[in-house]
């Protein structure tokens, strides 16, 4: 990639980001610029990836064909005005903040073309999934450029159709990980509290669950049907499927997804 990035915040995702563009030969570190009000975290950006790293953020926007704004959304506002006499019609920012709309941005940034990202923690060890949307003016090759930025850190990169679905991502695949951490510290629990070691109980588990998804993702046989392949009649599986729905698991992941969504509604909200 032929392009000059600045990342506003240095933080792990955007480590996780640098980290997967420069190892993987698709952006040269020297086109690479950081900042952050850390000098711990430029420093160690600087010495362990060999990109430019700044205290200023203006600084580091100028003259950047894409500016990456992987911000809190709580201090968004604030670092969007010290960039605004840096960004022009000519640049691409990208957006991870959760639930900051392209609307502030732009309202912030005047001209600038704006691409909201949605990665999860996943991509910290390149197996991430990210949602984008393309705000309008975007062209077909801001798609391309995220598409690329993303994909060196993730699995999957979908792009949505309307900004109001980025609420919906940040509640399913952005709060996710956890949902996941959550549901294999539960079946590890119970492995153990059924006479295995805790750690034979967590390999098994764990295994179970990456393998799980793989099976799901290579064979894209309906989930019901890889269901049904474990679940035989009057066996072990039904019985403890029966228990799952007793307790209301499926209900449960409705209302945990709901909930961060609109969580991420009333952040969008400043």
């Amino acid at each position: 990639m032929d392009k000059k990035i600045a990342f506003i915040g240095a933080g792990n995702m955007a480590e996780a980001m640098v980290r997967g563009l420069v190892t993987s030969g698709t952006l040269d570190a020297g086109n690479v610029t950081v900042s952050d009000a850390s000098t711990h975290r430029l420093l160690h950006m600087k010495q362990t990836y060999g990109v430019h790293a700044v205290s200023d953020n203006s600084k580091a926007a100028k003259g950047k064909d894409v500016v990456v704004l992987a911000l809190k959304p709580q201090v968004i506002d604030a670092v969007m005005a010290d960039l605004a006499p840096a960004v022009t019609a000519k640049t691409l920012v990208v957006s991870i903040a959760a639930g900051v709309t392209v609307a502030r941005i732009k309202a912030a940034l005047g001209k600038a073309r704006v691409v909201r990202v949605m990665p999860n923690t996943p991509s910290l060890i390149q197996s991430g999934a990210a949602a984008m949307f393309a705000g309008a003016g975007s062209k077909p090759e801001d798609v391309e450029t995220v598409n690329a930025l993303m994909s060196s850190i993730c699995g999957v990169v979908v792009q949505v159709a309307s900004e109001s679905q980025m609420d919906a991502v940040t509640g399913l695949s952005g709060s996710g990980p956890a949902y996941v951490f959550l549901i294999l510290e539960a079946m590890s629990d119970a492995g153990v509290r059924m006479g295995l070691t805790r750690d034979d109980s967590f390999r098994l588990a764990a295994q179970t669950l990456m393998g799980s998804a793989k099976m799901a993702i290579e064979t894209k046989e309906p989930l019901c049907k890889l269901k049904d392949m474990v679940t035989s009649p009057g066996g072990t599986t039904i019985a403890g499927m029966q228990k799952l729905e007793d307790g209301g698991v499926r209900a449960a992941m409705y209302a945990a997804v709901e909930a961060a969504t609109l969580r991420s509604r009333e952040l969008g909200k400043g």
